[in-house]
């Protein structure tokens, strides 16, 4: 391997590691994951952020957040991400 080829990559993962990056959500799960299944808390995710008008789809824990895929007005998914402790969208 050439010297140069191991600094390349270290600069190219640096500079794509913030588009890679998990959203940062902080607080503790609502629901005991020894107590409910993956499934359960994923429906209660959904139904909880469609009780606050959140067009959910479907929703999952991922990184510490709820992983989220919200239908738009012209009928495409985007993914967002949700704090589980408050349910503030995080950016």
């Amino acid at each position: 391997m050439r010297p140069a080829l191991p600094l390349a990559l270290a600069i190219f993962a640096a500079a794509a590691a913030p588009a890679l990056a998990t959203p940062a959500c902080s607080g503790s799960f609502g629901m005991d994951r020894e107590r409910y299944s993956e499934a359960e808390i994923n429906a209660y995710n959904l139904d909880l952020l469609r009780s606050i008008g959140v067009d959910v789809t479907r929703a999952e824990m991922w990184g510490g957040c709820i992983r989220v895929w919200v239908r738009g007005a012209d009928g495409r998914e985007e993914m967002q991400f949700y704090e589980p402790s408050n349910l503030r969208r995080v950016e």
